[in-house]
């Protein structure tokens, strides 16, 4: 039986070639080279004034907070449904993740519930687009400067997203994204920070570096405690080659998208993803909610396509679920969308009749109940 996988990265020629070119000659001087290549290419992609290439998202989160000076009794806002990598940096400088609940549509942040949650220890929003979806960055940015908040974006799914004519990540004081192997750009582990201040990115980098200050020409001087969240040249060197074809991966997953909504938006009984009429979603994890009404239980509905080899997964539970924190029972939506939610394949490498065989099994489980 065929696997379809439900999530495989594209990777070509053009990686080949600059992975084995970091390989044969990124050494000595040349070490950085294709990390300031893959950076600048970031930049302006996204159109921001610094990029820096860390080892993963969640690195990247923990040097935005250490930047912005949160610590312990800080309060951070944060979207219960997530994966926990949004969430564990805040706790990593003890300060305390406040959960909300999260709009029923887009799955993202919603921002009535952040502002109820506001307290005089909030010190910065995490807002997270969930799966390829966008937060309303509008209302969120309108929120913090009313309060004096931090606003770091969790992009790490949402690479080629869109809000108003802007890419997600380059809204907030700072945009995280994630080259796990599982995402539509891949470094096979690797993140990136980003900001359009240079007080903040000049923070950022010391912190990066050990702490070392680089206005102070000393070897091996540490002007303060930092991190070792680096990327290799050789990662950098393949995220390079996949910032050459961004568009046209971003526009894979928008089409495999598309034939899913073609397939199953008529069918009674699922939620698809959205999209506001401002925003390009990208859509990296095509996904259903089921209708309550339906009765279906969910991990069985993912056991009947496993079975038949395709590789479904669950929704994201809420994080305040976790033993490390205290449910939110009261985030109603995050709650039904972990317990009826199931994330479709989106590998680069699935042919229609792919897509089309998913869907039929999607219906005909549906039609059994």
């Amino acid at each position: 039986m065929k696997k379809i996988l439900y999530s495989k990265p594209s990777i070509g020629a053009l990686e080949k070639k600059y992975v084995c070119d970091a390989i044969e000659n990124g050494w000595g001087e040349k070490c950085y080279d294709y990390i300031y290549k893959f950076q600048d290419s970031y930049k302006d992609y996204l159109g921001v004034k610094h990029a820096m290439a860390t080892s993963s998202c969640t690195g990247a989160i923990h040097i935005a907070l250490k930047t912005i000076k949160i610590e312990a009794g800080d309060e951070v806002i944060v979207p219960d449904a997530t994966w926990v990598a949004s969430v564990a940096p805040i706790t990593y400088l003890c300060a305390k993740p406040v959960f909300v609940d999260v709009l029923d549509d887009t799955w993202c942040i919603d921002p009535k519930e952040i502002e109820k949650a506001i307290t005089p220890k909030t010190k910065a929003i995490i807002a997270v687009h969930l799966y390829g979806s966008v937060c309303e960055m509008d209302e969120i940015m309108a929120i913090a400067k009313k309060h004096n908040l931090y606003v770091i974006e969790d992009s790490a799914e949402a690479i080629g997203s869109d809000y108003k004519g802007k890419k997600t990540g380059s809204i907030g004081d700072f945009g995280v994204f994630s080259f796990h192997g599982t995402k539509t750009i891949t470094t096979g582990e690797g993140g990136m920070l980003v900001t359009n201040s240079d007080r903040l990115y000049e923070t950022a980098l010391i912190l990066h570096d050990h702490g070392r200050d680089p206005k102070i020409k000393k070897m091996f001087w540490a002007e303060k405690i930092g991190f070792k969240y680096k990327m290799s040249n050789l990662q950098a060197a393949l995220g390079y080659a996949q910032m050459q074809r961004v568009k046209e991966l971003v526009n894979k997953k928008i089409e495999i998208f598309n034939i899913y909504k073609k397939e199953l938006s008529q069918i009674d009984g699922i939620q698809i993803n959205y999209e506001q009429e401002y925003v390009k979603n990208s859509y990296w994890m095509p996904t259903i909610i089921l209708d309550e009404r339906l009765n279906i239980d969910r991990d069985e509905f993912i056991a009947y396509l496993n079975g038949h080899g395709i590789g479904a997964r669950p929704f994201f539970y809420p994080v305040s679920t976790f033993p490390e924190f205290k449910h939110k029972e009261k985030n109603i939506v995050s709650n039904r969308l972990s317990k009826l939610g199931i994330n479709l394949p989106s590998s680069f490498d699935m042919l229609y009749a792919d897509i089309k065989l998913v869907c039929s099994k999607v219906i005909e489980y549906l039609q059994r109940t």
